[in-house]
């Protein structure tokens, strides 16, 4: 039996909406076939029902664990005729393995239904819900194979006649029909398409593995000099570390020393000593193993010569220690071994110490020359990163999964508002509050009077995995200021859900008193879930990087990968004093895209630091941002207070993929600069090598016609201020998550990454968003200044053209769309040459940071709330910033519609232009074949059709032109 044969999918098939009629009378008799791993199950068939409702649980054997999420689940929905001829199709839905959730994490999805070929007639939806269970093996090998054959042919409804006649056909014939049959068109009359059998349960050969992105691609050569871009195309390896430059390092592994007669009570340790580098292992009693790694690096190496020394250290009266030498033995670093990876590691070896003293002893180890690709670099003391200190390590982190909690409180009965005359006299005024966490949110205040109390609303928390374990819900009288009583709400027990199709259940839940004197106060009707359909925003709109929706369900598969070498930093300025004397700079890099964030290593105490350090992000959509920060370490030393001290910034840099091409390697030094309170300033410059690679143009292009976030942002959206605070929070709780890590990511690194700052009122960026919006409209201003010229004749030939292509349209005028059109086509072809061939980075003259006044500068620092003497000038100026804020919003926002709309002519996202190309020469050959009448005809019905053949969703061009770049993520 395979390794995975205690673990079983399980495949509820819920219901269908909205199928296609295929039985001639408006309705249809549809059942579903679900295959997996080579297993094939089958539902009831629901009579005359275009809405059925099967909800069967199907179980199929996973017969590899490890394979599963490159296996595929399809189902397919029949028409079941029952006259004997084959079953009509009504669509198909395909899930991919690595969507499959555990169970108790399962959730209705609605999938729509797939066509199977261009002439298919499908419509509708599949409600679905997939998990797998982890059960005990088969006491028998072919335990599972039985039960998958248990279940019967016979079941899938076609005729016993045409069922003996297909097993008796040779393969090769089926082969050669199937085609035939799919190929016909079922435009006109659809036939029937045949129902494949496949052997039940039979398993299928293992696949081989998958080559991952750029397997079958060699390894492109990037020794370049600094400031200056290389645009590398070709194919390239699979070779980790391909985007940077090797770093040589030297490579010793102290494993542990013996010698003949070891003493009891003493300790021994290692020295390592090469030029003026000295470092030793940890102390440990005779007979324990060192092990320990050391890495140097090679360029900074000051000797030729490598001395491992052992000694013996002894505790004797009153608590001194006395050390004696027991040999050492020498090596010379022009004759150490070079490894390349895949080659094994060096393995140790004994040497015998040299020794005048103490003869006979021996030391295990094992000393060679590699790179920072060794698999034992990152384990190792480094000698550029200070040791093994561990906040100067390099460390991946992950954010917190994050979901939406929506808690809809409806009412209340039975309250016990206490006793007395004056509780009976008095109307009380109620609200309900719920908190999470450090998150509290209130209802509006109930009726006075009302002896059950109704509110119907939202309250929408942000919760992350692990969750919270209660969600605290109180019911409190506003006119006593009294708690009537509270409930305790499981978070991990809350239903997830995936959409707005199915609400989930509403619950009683009974309210007790605080003080528990009083176990019964009344009780509370609530409905409340997760929501799985979101994508939490925890990042700041125009530099967002991961846009997946919450439940695993909905998560699509890769489109790309991102690849980032971050080779290192020139110029970098003094940011603190070593001891008081001399400046220094301990230097890291942290990338952020999605989920995950890395942080380098730390190069201490260099202005000129060379990390070459290469990591890789799976990309979902192509219209995101890669965030890389420089910063330097000062968490590594403690302050007087005992606490580390903040990491300060160096500077930002920004990418946004789309501006890339694909499968192209872009080295380029980027300026480093960062705004203080004194002004901008400009700390240095980084390298760093970007590759966007993408396996297939066709998922690339559909990601730029599909809507930018997941469906229920759009069919249930939030307010603009809801949806400001649930930002808010959830960088509140990346920010909190991070900072407990260990190493810990400091609050200020995760906040500079994440522009948590960026809706604080500034008088510098209203402005850079103000001349934004300028630049459009001067726009404008160019072109009627040329419609001017053409007036004035100020280019007699220009002014002649013109005049023979208005007679030429007044005279023609089904020629103006065509035209106009074809010379939109042109000169994009034109302009397409002079396109941006960097990676744009945030611009500092864009942002106003070198014409800002100080005083605007210590406006902008100021905190939230001002710390200005006067109370009445407080109060005015956090309210005046406020109105500012939103208004700067709204200006940006003006400003990248009409930068998105001049994106489609600069070629700046060269995937989108290029399909606007090609959409304007099929537009300008459609109109020249097409009555523009007619067009105008189609185009009016089609924009005043009916809302039921409408959908929710954004239209394609809406999707289209929402993804087009603009200049806000250059904007600091």
């Amino acid at each position: 039996m395979a390794e995975g044969a205690g673990r079983k999918l399980m495949v509820e098939v819920c219901n269908a909406k909205n199928l296609m009629p295929k039985d001639g009378q408006g309705t249809a008799s549809a059942y579903a076939i679900v295959d997996f791993d080579g297993q094939r199950r089958r539902t009831k068939t629901k009579s005359r029902d275009l809405n059925p409702q099967w909800d069967e649980k199907l179980e199929f054997i996973v017969h590899d664990k490890d394979s599963m999420p490159s296996e595929t689940l399809e189902v397919n929905i029949y028409n079941d005729k029952r006259t004997g001829k084959r079953s009509t199709f009504l669509g198909k839905v395909k899930i991919s393995g690595s969507t499959f959730v555990k169970s108790g994490s399962e959730a209705i999805v609605y999938y729509p239904l797939e066509k199977r070929s261009v002439f298919s007639q499908i419509k509708g939806e599949l409600g679905l819900k997939v998990w797998y269970v982890e059960d005990d093996p088969p006491e028998t090998e072919n335990a599972g194979e039985e039960k998958a054959e248990s279940a019967p042919a016979a079941e899938e409804k076609p005729p016993e006649k045409e069922k003996k006649e297909d097993e008796n056909k040779p393969k090769e014939e089926s082969k050669e029909e199937k085609p035939k049959e799919e190929a016909t068109a079922e435009a006109a009359a659809p036939p029937p398409p045949e129902v494949e059998n496949p052997p039940i349960a039979q398993t299928e050969k293992p696949k081989p593995p998958k080559e991952k992105h750029g397997e079958v691609q060699k390894r492109a050569d990037l020794n370049v000099s600094d400031h200056e871009l290389r645009s590398l195309r070709g194919d390239r390896s699979c070779s980790a570390y391909d985007l940077v430059d090797r770093m040589p390092f030297l490579y010793v592994r102290v494993v542990k020393a013996k010698r003949p007669k070891p003493e009891t009570g003493s300790t021994v340790y290692s020295k390592l000593v090469i030029g003026t580098h000295s470092v030793k292992t940890r102390s440990e009693s005779e007979g324990k193993d060192w092990d320990q790694v050391f890495a140097f690096d090679k360029e900074g190496l000051n000797s030729t010569s490598l001395e491992v020394s052992v000694w013996s250290e002894e505790v004797k009266e009153g608590d001194e220690k006395s050390e004696s030498s027991l040999g050492t033995v020498s090596f010379d670093l022009q004759e150490v071994p070079k490894r390349v990876p895949p080659d094994s590691p060096l393995a140790p070896q004994w040497y015998t110490l040299e020794s005048e003293t103490s003869p006979g002893n021996d030391v295990m180890l094992a000393v060679w020359i590699g790179t920072q690709a060794d698999e034992a670099f990152q384990e190792a003391w480094q000698s550029d990163s200070g040791g093994l200190i561990p906040e100067t390590r390099a460390k991946v982190y992950l954010s917190p999964k994050l979901w939406y909690l929506r808690l809809t409180v409806i009412q209340t009965q039975d309250l016990q508002l206490g006793s007395g005359p004056e509780a009976k006299a008095r109307n009380p005024e109620l609200y309900v509050k719920a908190q999470l966490g450090a998150q509290v949110f209130k209802t509006g205040r109930a009726s006075p009077g009302s002896a059950n109390p109704t509110w119907n609303e939202d309250l929408v928390f942000v919760a992350a995995e692990p969750f919270e374990p209660f969600l605290v819900v109180t019911v409190e009288d506003v006119s006593n200021s009294k708690t009537v009583g509270h409930a305790k709400l499981h978070v991990a027990s809350i239903e997830r859900r995936t959409d707005d199709r199915t609400d989930p259940k509403s619950r009683w839940f009974n309210l007790s008193s605080e003080d528990e004197s009083n176990s019964y106060t009344g009780r509370i009707h609530v409905r409340v879930c997760l929501e799985g359909g979101y994508h939490v925003i925890d990042e700041t709109a125009h530099v967002t990087s991961d846009v997946r929706a919450s439940a695993k369900q909905l998560a699509k598969p890769p489109i790309g990968l991102l690849e980032v070498g971050i080779r290192g930093a020139a110029n970098l300025l003094p940011v603190k004093t070593n001891d008081g004397t001399r400046g220094t700079t301990d230097a890291y890099v942290v990338a952020k895209y999605g989920p995950k964030w890395v942080r380098t290593r730390t190069i201490m105490d260099r202005f000129n630091p060379r990390w070459n350090e290469q990591y890789t992000w799976d990309v979902f959509d192509p219209c995101t941002v890669l965030t890389i920060g420089v910063f330097d370490n000062g968490r590594y030393k403690r302050g007087e207070d005992g606490e580390p001290n903040r990491d300060c910034r160096v500077g930002k840099v920004r990418v946004r993929l789309s501006t890339l091409d694909t499968n192209r390697v872009y080295v380029n030094s980027y300026s480093l600069v960062v705004l203080l309170p004194s002004g901008a300033k400009r700390m240095g410059e980084i390298e760093i090598a970007v590759r966007f690679s993408c396996s297939s143009w066709l998922s690339l292009m559909q990601a730029y016609a599909s809507p930018i976030l997941p469906r229920m942002h759009y069919v249930r959206p939030f307010g603009p201020a809801q949806q400001d605070i649930l930002r808010q929070t959830a960088m509140k709780i990346v920010t909190a998550r991070l900072a407990r890590s260990e190493p810990a990511l400091g609050q200020e690194v995760v906040q500079f990454m994440l522009d948590s700052d960026t809706h604080v009122w500034s008088m510098r960026r209203s402005k850079a968003n103000w001349f934004r919006v300028v630049g459009c409209l001067s726009r404008v201003a160019t072109l009627l200044g040329w419609v001017d010229g053409i007036r004035t004749w100020v280019h007699p030939p220009r002014t002649v053209l013109v005049h023979v292509l208005l007679a030429a349209i007044v005279l023609c005028p089904y020629l103006l769309l065509p035209t106009v059109f074809m010379y939109a086509f042109l000169i994009l072809v034109l302009r397409f040459r002079y396109r941006h061939r960097v990676p744009q980075n945030m611009d500092p003259r864009m942002s106003y940071v070198d014409m800002v006044s100080l005083d605007e500068l210590d406006e902008e620092f100021d905190g939230f709330p001002t710390t200005r003497p006067a109370e009445v000038v407080r109060i005015r100026y956090d309210r005046l910033r406020a109105l500012a804020g939103r208004a700067q919003t709204l200006l940006g926002d003006v400003a990248a519609q009409g930068e998105r709309l001049e994106a489609l002519f600069s070629w700046r996202d060269p995937r989108a232009t290029g399909l606007f190309a090609v959409l304007c020469l099929v537009m300008s050959l459609l109109f020249y074949a097409v009555p523009f009448r007619g067009f105008v005809l189609v185009a009016g019905f089609y924009y005043l059709r009916h809302p039921r053949f409408r959908d929710d969703m954004p239209s394609i061009p809406a999707n289209f032109f929402r993804r087009l770049p603009s200049f806000s993520d250059q904007i600091m």
